[in-house]
């Protein structure tokens, strides 16, 4: 087995399988890429493709996969990695990072989109313990708990959640294409709790939500229903899942260890008296996304990892009212012409 930890540039072109993972070092991200190691055949040749919004980010999640090869896994074909150092915040970045792929690569087999801007958020961990223990479920769709700054931009002017979870994305993937058409799986991690009610079409950009974050999995959720049907035309097959609900490290940063383990009981609490979707565990939710890419789907519904009561591994298609998504991806491809135009008129004025 090659485990290539050379990150001073990109490989030379391959022939074997190539999959490029977006948001590698986040807990999601990380899972992603342990499950699709664990679950491709193990005699694939394959090249990862890391990103991260920063370099650091990109070593720190190569070297935490290649341990988890080296510890769990026995391949007989080549597992090598590359990275591309991107944020969707920035579309200058954006389209220098598809630069960078199409100069070093003629395909992309597997693209997982997990793309998870957040903004600044508050959480009242006694609003928690009142919510949660009242009505659980509720609490996951409508966190009364959790307050999420409203209005935040970005450096290009677009709504800061918009563009980081929707929008950037949307646009790498329109640029890079040609890489996947003709066979290629294109994986959208969405959320497991996207209402209706997260999004105006009036504020497309989220500026005025105080629920930014889920309204852009809704919108994700949109795009998908939007864009399928055509993709499939140019032989890209292209999946909308969710990985449910589990617990993310960051809850540690944002509530202390006290309120990051009874956050973990209200989850356990919320799956034993019927939940399909508290999960807990990060590698169970990256189940759906990993079994979309290996295996496929349905391209006509949002694919999500779930659980039993005690933790089994389930799969549940959950049926999306997609009413509004040809206004949603009208909007998008509107605003991938002007950035076109002025990621070109600032490349000629280099």
């Amino acid at each position: 087995m090659l485990l290539s930890t050379d990150m001073s540039c990109f490989s030379t072109l391959h022939e074997s399988r190539v999959a490029l993972v977006v948001g590698a070092n986040s807990r999601l991200g990380l899972n992603i890429c342990y499950r699709f190691l664990r679950e491709i055949p193990e005699h694939t040749d394959l090249t990862l493709i890391v990103t991260s919004r920063t370099l650091k980010g990109t070593q720190q999640a190569i070297g935490a996969i290649e341990r988890y090869a080296l510890k769990h896994l026995k391949r007989s074909g080549k597992l090598e990695f590359d990275y591309l150092v991107m944020d969707f915040t920035q579309m200058k970045s954006v389209a220098s990072a598809s630069r960078d792929l199409h100069k070093n690569y003629r395909r992309v087999d597997y693209m997982f989109v997990n793309s998870c801007q957040t903004v600044d958020t508050e959480i009242s961990l006694s609003s928690l313990a009142s919510q949660t223990l009242s009505n659980p479920t509720e609490s996951v769709k409508y966190p009364a708990y959790k307050t999420q700054t409203v209005g935040d931009k970005s450096q290009d002017g677009l709504g800061l959640v918009f563009q980081g979870n929707v929008f950037g994305p949307y646009y790498f993937v329109n640029t890079i294409k040609s890489l996947l058409q003709d066979g290629g799986r294109l994986v959208w991690i969405s959320y497991a709790m996207s209402e209706l009610e997260y999004v105006s079409f009036d504020d497309l950009q989220l500026l005025h939500s105080s629920m930014p974050f889920e309204g852009s999995k809704r919108l994700i959720d949109l795009m998908h229903f939007g864009t399928y049907e055509p993709l499939s035309k140019i032989g890209i097959v292209q999946y909308l899942t969710h990985p449910g609900v589990f617990a993310k490290y960051s809850l540690l940063s944002k509530m202390g260890i006290l309120g990051y383990y009874y956050i973990l009981l209200v989850f356990y609490f919320a799956r034993v008296f019927g939940s399909p979707y508290h999960i807990v565990s990060g590698y169970s939710a990256a189940n759906a996304p990993v079994h979309c890419a290996l295996n496929g789907g349905r391209p006509d519904s949002k694919i999500g990892s779930s659980c039993a009561r005690f933790g089994l591994e389930m799969r549940t298609d959950v049926e999306v009212y997609s009413v509004g998504s040809s206004e949603v991806v009208s909007y998008l491809d509107l605003l991938c012409n002007e950035w076109d135009a002025k990621l070109e008129k600032e490349l000629k004025n280099k």
